[in-house]
């Protein structure tokens, strides 16, 4: 609905004016009734258009506001919540398990890969642990025989070269086939596995999956990324000139793109002591206190820590308007003419200070009492009501 009729009216009223004297407010009331033609420097609203536009008006509250320093970065974790799965020998994916999103448990099978010499390394593997059950049974033998002096020494030296070898060889192929995940007592047993199982090293999300059904790896080929978003934190970086600001302890507000309308909240558990040198920056890293939503490392993060707090009066940004390089807000009084009900509207020159999460320090130019009443949105509404109103005077 738009707003009409606004007029400058003939005020009779005393004037209570407040002042600054030595530090102090002072409170002056001049009873002189001067007749004052339409008044540029006032709006009044009749109680429709004040219902109309959703005026807020109240006292200007004390708040504890903080002073901040921006810093913009990206979520991560730790090097240890991050694994790479690869696959240890060269062979072809037989079967996948998961995908991109599932939760995993430590040791969890990932896929399965198969490959003629995965195999061979399990026959070699029974073939040398089957000779060297008969070569420690001949070394105990000609041992036995060497000590009672009946045995060649030569002989001896020869048995006992021979067995030490294998046992090498066996715990070498052992060794292997526990990386596989394999049951070596099974294998020793005849049953050969014609798969082999790829297992997740972490707890986690699978973040990404880089392979196909029948694909040949190379044991270096990455298969799996897991992610274990437990520990997700803020990866913030701040310029040189902010870094003396900055410290352990501190609290950090920021937002990320998947809850662009929540703002969280972190506390910062580590500062970098070294630059980055494009752009010359710092890291810090701070823990996140209230994860919600969807969080995964690298998405962008806007973010401002917090670096000192003041208690001040203060109002929602929507209470101040700017003209030029002044800044004001509107003092609000009901009245009564002649029974119709009306607010009027008038500007007071503040200087603005500390800003945080949409409020702002009041330091009014003059003193106000603390009982005031003052407009607590619409400020540039009522600006422009207000030179609107000067602009007819002046016609």
């Amino acid at each position: 609905m738009s707003i009409t009729n606004i007029k400058s009216k003939i005020l009779f009223l005393p004037v209570v004016i407040l002042m600054v004297a030595c530090g102090k407010p002072t409170v002056t009331e001049n009873n002189d009734h001067e007749e004052k033609e339409g008044h540029g420097d006032k709006v009044h609203f009749s109680v429709q258009q004040f219902q109309s536009l959703e005026m807020k008006v109240d006292t200007i509250p004390r708040k504890n506001l903080s002073s901040y320093v921006e810093a913009n970065g990206e979520l991560e974790v730790p090097p240890q919540n991050e694994a790479t799965v690869t696959a240890i020998i060269g062979a072809n994916v037989s079967l996948i398990k998961v995908i991109e999103g599932d939760k995993v448990r430590k040791g969890q099978v990932l896929a399965y890969i198969s490959h003629p010499n995965l195999i061979q390394l399990q026959t070699d593997y029974v073939n040398a642990w089957n000779q060297f059950h008969y070569l420690e049974k001949e070394y105990q033998r000609q041992k036995k025989l060497y000590e009672e002096k009946v045995g060649s020494g030569k002989e001896f030296q020869k048995i006992q070269a021979e067995f030490k070898s294998m046992d090498g060889t066996v715990k070498g192929l052992e060794a292997q086939l526990r990386l596989f995940g394999l049951n070596t007592g099974k294998i020793q047993t005849g049953k050969i596995y014609e798969q082999v199982p790829v297992k997740s090293p972490i707890e986690g999300f699978i973040r990404l999956v880089e392979v196909k059904t029948g694909q040949y790896v190379q044991p270096q080929t990455e298969m799996f990324e897991v992610v274990n978003i437990d520990h997700i934190h803020a990866d913030l970086m701040v310029f040189e000139k902010d870094m003396s600001k900055v410290k352990k302890g501190q609290k950090v507000k920021f937002k990320v793109e998947s809850s662009p309308d929540k703002e969280l909240e972190a506390e910062i558990y580590s500062v970098g002591k070294a630059f980055e040198q494009d752009p010359k920056a710092i890291h810090l890293h701070a823990e996140i206190e209230n994860k919600e939503g969807l969080l995964i490392p690298g998405m962008y993060v806007r973010g401002r820590i917090l670096v000192d707090e003041v208690k001040a009066y203060a109002l929602p940004r929507q209470g101040v308007a700017q003209e030029g390089e002044k800044f004001y807000i509107f003092s609000a009084t009901k009245e009564d003419e002649g029974g119709e009900i009306e607010w009027e509207f008038e500007p007071i020159e503040v200087v603005l200070g500390t800003e945080d999460d949409g409020w702002v320090e009041i330091k009014p130019l003059e003193t106000l009492n603390k009982n005031s009443i003052v407009a607590w949105n619409n400020a540039y509404y009522l600006l422009a009501e207000m030179k609107k109103g000067e602009a007819e005077h002046e016609h």
